[in-house]
């Protein structure tokens, strides 16, 4: 049993046996004053009755069976001339209550079973009734008693299998969800893969360019050097080829492969700009007294930037946007405000929606050795802050 499921059952057992109680003395005494039933045997069967309620959760058929027994036994004392007669009012309530509870806390096929089996038995005490009763004394109360049992267990079965379909769906929404997650995850994956293919390409060209040309560029030129660039060269060869072929793992050979320059923090002027065409009034903060960034650092944030301001066009039109990005020697720190919008906005995070971009932020941030804040703003507006270590230059 779950954390979860502990409270359910302890309510359960409350419930039932708070309503156990209540029917064991109005059973008891209407069977005793209305129906001539001496009082201990009336006590005793309507206490084997009632305690087959709250047994009902853990143990069915042995409820089933003092169920029955109590029924039996009221059927059996109860005097010649009572028109209800072998299930008289109060035990119709009990024995109605007990059906509905087998409906509501066990599967179909044992609760259909113990609902024949208590309109059978009912029919096996109308033939063994030691009074002589016959059937045409029965007939009304055993009509009554089915067909109201019947209407009971069908809607107690009902409402147990919409409770169960709406577990089904929950986990079904939940399973998608992972799935939705996992496969935005492994995209965003591929497209810095791809990114990240282009940046040391160009990276590996340049270096394959100079030590090929350096024969030429440098005079007199020792052979042991001019040997060294040629191996420099071909190692260069060789890793490209390499990077091509499992690119081609990740890359629809299909889709167009031309190579361009990645966008960095330079471009970000270009970006602000866009962004105020499309209705944002952006403001950028732009201050690199560190100097140049490791390619990664510089794409993964250009990306952040990227992806907050389109998040802001989406959300938060129309909102005044902060765009602040500092770095010196040790870190660079990217941070995107935006306030409240003119009208209300989307929010970024939907509870039944998985968000490729905040999801891609975080994985670019962590790839690139960084870190990613996200969040409401308390007197409105969204908020992304990021923050890379960056290596001491050598």
């Amino acid at each position: 049993m779950t954390d979860r499921e502990q409270p359910v059952q302890a309510r359960w057992w409350l419930v039932v046996g708070t309503l156990a109680g209540l029917l064991l003395v109005v059973t008891a005494t209407m069977m005793t004053s209305s129906y001539d039933v001496p009082v201990l045997v009336s006590y005793g069967a309507a206490t084997a009755q009632c305690v087959a309620l709250p047994l009902a959760l853990r143990h069915p058929w042995l409820a089933t069976g003092l169920q029955l027994g109590g029924l039996a036994v009221f059927a059996f004392v109860q005097p010649r001339g009572d028109v209800l007669w072998p299930v008289p009012v109060p035990v119709l309530v009990l024995l109605i209550t007990y059906i509905g509870l087998i409906g509501l806390s066990r599967p179909w096929r044992p609760a259909v079973i113990i609902w024949w089996t208590s309109v059978l038995f009912s029919l096996v005490l109308v033939s063994a009734d030691p009074q002589g009763r016959t059937i045409d004394d029965a007939e009304t109360s055993l009509i009554l008693y089915a067909v109201i049992s019947v209407l009971v267990l069908f809607g107690a079965l009902v409402w147990t299998q919409r409770g169960a379909v709406r577990r089904q769906l929950a986990d079904a929404r939940r399973d998608i969800a992972l799935e939705q997650a996992q496969r935005a995850l492994v995209e965003e994956r591929n497209r810095i893969a791809r990114e990240l293919h282009d940046v040391v390409a160009h990276s590996m060209s340049v270096i394959h360019m100079q030590a090929t040309s350096a024969a030429y560029r440098i005079k007199d030129l020792d052979p042991e050097s001019r040997a060294e660039f040629g191996r420099i060269a071909a190692g260069t060869r060789t890793t490209l080829r390499e990077m091509r072929q499992l690119l081609a793992l990740l890359r629809d050979e299909t889709a167009d492969t031309t190579l361009e320059p990645m966008p960095d923090l330079r471009q970000l002027g270009e970006l602000a700009e866009s962004a105020r065409r499309g209705g944002i009034p952006v403001e950028l903060d732009l201050d690199l007294a560190g100097g140049a960034l490791p390619d990664t650092v510089g794409l993964a944030a250009y990306r952040i930037v990227q992806e907050s301001l389109s998040n802001v066009v989406r959300h938060a039109p129309g909102a005044a946007t902060r765009v602040r990005v500092v770095s010196d020697a040790a870190r660079l720190d990217v941070e995107v405000v935006n306030d409240r919008p003119d009208r209300a906005p989307r929010p970024i995070e939907e509870p039944h929606r998985i968000s490729h971009g905040l999801v891609g932020m975080r994985e670019r941030a962590r790839l690139a050795g960084g870190t990613v804040e996200t969040g409401s703003r308390p007197g409105g507006g969204y908020r992304v802050a990021a923050r890379f270590a960056l290596e001491p230059k050598q």
